[in-house]
């Protein structure tokens, strides 16, 4: 994760058991939206949408080639990880789960490959499924599903970025050519 991708508020999970109870125990907190890192596949950073209601994560992937090597199953595919930007683009290679049914949110079933791999949020670093799709008309080039973030972290829906944003580059003017007086 970048510099500048830090914290996280903590809550305590509220229960009937014991104080001294091991399941008590506390959770980070975070936003509906976070920018997370998949160094397994050489994304940085990737801004994600946090979404309890979808069971399962999905990446934005293009160009899909699936091939086997040494007896496994993988997929080479290629990522744009910003978000409404296509100038970036990030070469990925994964071995393949398996392949799932997904049912998109206008309702419509679509055969997808999983691959494993691990995400990292609030300096927290632990293997998730992500379904690969294309989702170039998607807000998000990431959805993270309530199956990724269960039993690990609270989420505000109300809130963004508890692990803060990146630092941005700053656009540098370019001056109009100097014109030289009338001749």
């Amino acid at each position: 994760m970048p510099a500048g991708i830090t914290g996280g508020i903590w809550l305590e999970r509220r229960s009937n058991k014991k104080p001294n109870d091991k399941s008590t125990n506390r959770l980070p907190i975070i936003g509906w939206r976070e920018w997370v890192g998949l160094p397994e596949l050489g994304i940085k950073i990737i801004k994600a949408k946090v979404d309890s209601g979808a069971r399962s994560s999905s990446l934005h992937a293009y160009d899909l080639h699936e091939f086997e090597r040494d007896g496994i199953n993988l997929v080479r595919f290629k990522v744009h990880p910003l978000q409404r930007k296509t100038t970036k683009t990030v070469e990925c290679e994964a071995a393949i789960l398996e392949y799932r049914s997904v049912r998109s949110s206008s309702g419509k079933a679509s055969r997808r490959p999983v691959i494993v791999t691990n995400v990292k949020l609030l300096g927290v670093t632990w293997p998730v499924e992500l379904t690969l799709a294309n989702r170039d008309a998607m807000g998000f080039r990431m959805l993270l599903g309530r199956e990724a973030f269960r039993r690990r972290f609270l989420v505000d829906a109300g809130n963004s970025y508890y692990g803060g944003r990146p630092k941005r580059k700053r656009k540098t003017k370019t001056k109009p050519p100097a014109t030289e007086g009338p001749l």
